[in-house]
């Protein structure tokens, strides 16, 4: 996918960069795999807000994704490459020869009319999905499993992908693009492939309209809020130091740890790079 320029006609022109949607599928989705999505506008059962500044956005019919891969042994084709409204990576439709169909994850460099195979000891080709202890070391995969039989969990954004970097046992370890490395149940599965789209990050929204169409609303900093509304609000004028940097429920905003799961941290064999503080 190409990135699409815009010429400044006008001032939201002007920076706005956009992934060139050209060559996906221009007409609606299969109508048996999609289901209303109610926009929950960031409140919870109650009614009350939860997470602020989320509101509006487009209205979205929800695309049922498998991320399961379940359907063994049988042989499928790419019929389309589709947008996804919900999700940062494109979809395609696959058409299995028992003539039913499902939405998978779209990896980089597959083409429409390319066959795909689900199950063990399958061909090492892009699109297809085996368990870890079938895939060589060395390859970069999406959609892996944590528990076998839970359906993909790690990697499913656009553009990332993992890649298997030892054996131990009955475990797979897997290297995260984030630098952990981990231990993985071999007989999970992972599909072939870097995902598509991977020009995600280079967009550039433009103006605050694209925003609001995303669902998100104007953020107004906590400096400039009253202290009954904020941790950061209050004082005289434009004071906003001697505070430290918290959320507007008090949680601390840079860098303090907030991971509290001691049951898999055993699987953990190197924690993520730790980020650099640029000053």
């Amino acid at each position: 996918m190409a990135l699409k320029t815009f010429k400044p006609y006008t001032k939201s022109t002007r920076g706005t960069i956009l992934v060139d949607r050209k060559d996906l599928w221009k007409g609606k989705p299969f109508k048996s795999l999609v289901s209303p999505k109610k926009a929950m506008k960031g409140r919870n059962n109650n009614g009350h807000i939860t997470s602020i500044n989320r509101s509006g956005g487009h209205k979205k019919m929800y695309r049922h994704i498998d991320f399961y891969r379940k359907k063994f042994d049988v042989l499928g084709t790419v019929e389309r490459i589709e947008y996804d409204p919900n999700r940062s990576c494109h979809i395609m439709l696959i058409k299995f020869d028992d003539n039913t169909h499902s939405y998978y994850l779209a990896p980089q460099k597959i083409k429409i009319g390319d066959k795909i195979e689900n199950g063990s000891k399958k061909e090492i080709k892009i699109g297809n999905c085996m368990p870890l202890q079938d895939i060589p070391v060395g390859i970069d995969i999406h959609n892996v499993e944590i528990q076998p039989g839970a359906g993909g969990k790690i990697a499913r954004s656009a553009g990332t992908s993992v890649t298997i970097s030892g054996i131990d046992g009955n475990y797979t370890l897997i290297k995260l693009s984030s630098g952990e490395v981990r231990k993985i149940d071999s007989r999970s599965l992972a599909t072939i492939g870097v995902l598509s789209n991977p020009d995600q990050k280079n967009i550039k929204i433009g103006k605050a309209g694209r925003s609001r169409w995303l669902g998100r609303r104007p953020h107004t900093r906590g400096v400039v809020k009253n202290p009954v509304d904020h941790p950061h609000g209050g004082g005289e004028g434009k004071s906003a130091g001697g505070r430290h940097p918290v959320s507007p429920t008090g949680q601390s905003a840079k860098g303090l740890k907030t991971r509290d799961n001691k049951r898999t941290d055993k699987f953990i064999i190197k924690r993520r790079n730790r980020r650099k503080d640029t000053k």
